[in-house]
């Protein structure tokens, strides 16, 4: 226990202890292989090539380049509420945004084409 201006600190409040069981807790854990069952959707998401631009300007359509479900709720000209951006709860999110953006690179780069209007 310390005591510091007059208030006591437990340490044991802030440091798990420490024990023979602890140790074992914890390889037991390193052990167990996770399970995750989107990692073959992911690969295959990371390994798709753009290479017409058809193919492109769909997936630059039909992914937006916001969250679509971020809102302001106002009344009365005031902002009641904020509705925070709910995308980051896919598990698919970075592979998602990363496809957007290799599909509007290969517009740019390959077929010189203006992105402003995906943006």
């Amino acid at each position: 226990m310390l005591k510091t201006k007059n208030r006591r600190i437990f340490l044991s409040a802030f440091i798990p202890p420490l024990g023979q069981n602890h140790q074992a807790d914890s390889e037991s854990q390193l052990a167990q292989p996770k399970l995750d069952l989107l990692q073959p959707l992911r690969q295959w998401l990371d390994t798709i090539e753009i290479q017409n631009r058809k193919l492109a300007k769909f997936i630059a359509k039909l992914i937006p380049a916001q969250c679509p479900f971020e809102r302001d709720i106002m009344l009365f000209g005031r902002k009641v509420a904020h509705i925070p951006p709910m995308c980051k709860l896919n598990p698919l999110y970075n592979e998602l945004v990363y496809l957007r953006f290799r599909a509007l690179c290969y517009l740019v780069d390959q077929c010189g084409e203006d992105i402003q209007s995906y943006c």
